[in-house]
């Protein structure tokens, strides 16, 4: 049975993505840029079938942990990442600063 838990999140640094495997079919990804040591999150996308079904929390929740477990910062950008992490504050500590953006 495929429900949230079973679903899976993957890098693809090819492709500068995470993507959310259920089974054998990708119904979501994470867009990246890499920024040294940090990685910047610039959009979620999740497959509309699959919307409102707590998809999106699992694969910001997958992304997050294995960027922490690499060691990594994260740069949130995408509406929906940032979201996430105003609930979840024990992610405050990956945040790194932009680059991108002047101080």
């Amino acid at each position: 049975m495929t429900t949230v838990e079973t679903a899976t999140v993957r890098d693809n640094p090819s492709e500068l993505r995470y993507e959310l495997w259920l089974g054998d079919r990708r119904i979501g990804e994470i867009r990246y840029r890499v920024e040294g040591d940090a990685i910047a999150l610039v959009h979620t996308e999740i497959d509309p079938a699959y919307e409102g079904q707590g998809y999106a929390t699992r694969l910001v929740e997958g992304t997050l942990r294995d960027l922490r477990e690499r060691g990594k910062g994260v740069i949130p950008i995408c509406p929906v990442v940032i979201a996430y992490m105003r609930r979840h504050p024990e992610y405050d500590d990956l945040v790194a600063r932009d680059p991108a953006v002047p101080e």
